[in-house]
């Protein structure tokens, strides 16, 4: 198992971890499809009233897909096999409170999962940041995630500045990514402490509440994600091309020399 999910019968609030610190926390296609499993799982246990999402070992909160995971794509440009559009909560109709709780890296990927919590606590140490453009991808659901959260500017510059650049927990705070700062390691322990005071109160009042904030943007999103898949189809580079970006990684400054924001 790649997934670790604990629940607090008195509390009644469940702690999910993605539990591949070896990987930084990257999501293969057993992850993604464990993930999936549990959010539908939650719809029907009654015990849990709210949720806090994870990453093990402090290193990474997730760091997006598994570069080594093989997803078959079909031949039409206008189709896209992208695993990790089902690995949120909201993608599998779970309408009970998540929080995401970081430590360490948050990268590419990984705004899938931030992208349909509720809000998002974050250690001191946190970093953000997109990778896309800097290995010839287009950041499409990626960006469209963040833009329901960041501002415009803050969005496009994250997404276009790649690798060379990295979002800090107190700039994430700042510019509404992030609802609290931690000390470092007391991301989980403040995502529980909040989850728990919300899991206290009447379930159907929360989950009507969540679902009342989600609509106040869901049309827009709904919209931009349909011209995702085309954007990707014609911007990205081919696969090969992307690798040889990948291998390359550090030569240059493109890794190992990121400025903080």
């Amino acid at each position: 198992m790649t997934l670790r999910t604990e629940k607090d019968e008195e509390t009644g609030v469940a702690l999910v971890t993605v539990d591949r610190p070896e990987k930084l926390n990257a999501i293969d296609l057993t992850t993604a499809a464990e993930l999936a499993a549990a959010w539908r799982a939650f719809r029907y246990d009654d015990g849990v009233r709210a949720v806090v999402l994870t990453g093990a070992g402090g290193r990474a909160f997730c760091t997006g897909i598994d570069r080594s995971a093989h997803v078959p794509q079909p031949s039409s440009p206008y189709a896209i096999d992208d695993p990790l559009l089902t690995i949120g909560p909201k993608a599998n109709d779970l309408w009970k409170p998540v929080i995401a709780a970081v430590e360490g890296m948050a990268c590419g990927g990984a705004f899938y999962l931030l992208g349909e919590a509720e809000f998002v606590v974050a250690s001191q140490e946190a970093t953000f940041f997109d990778p896309h453009t800097t290995y010839g991808m287009v950041s499409a659901y990626e960006a469209i995630a963040m833009a329901q959260r960041m501002p415009f500017g803050e969005v496009a510059r994250m997404s276009l500045m790649g690798t060379a650049e990295r979002v800090t927990a107190r700039r994430a705070y700042e510019t509404g990514l992030v609802s609290e700062v931690t000390a470092p390691g007391d991301a989980v322990a403040a995502a529980l402490s909040a989850a728990g005071v919300i899991a206290s109160y009447p379930t159907e009042a929360v989950q009507g509440t969540v679902r009342a904030v989600w609509s106040a943007k869901e049309a827009a999103r709904t919209q931009a994600m349909a011209h995702a898949p085309h954007l990707i189809a014609l911007g990205n580079l081919p696969p090969e091309r992307q690798s040889e970006l990948f291998r390359g990684r550090g030569a240059g400054g493109k890794d190992g020399g990121f400025r903080p924001r």
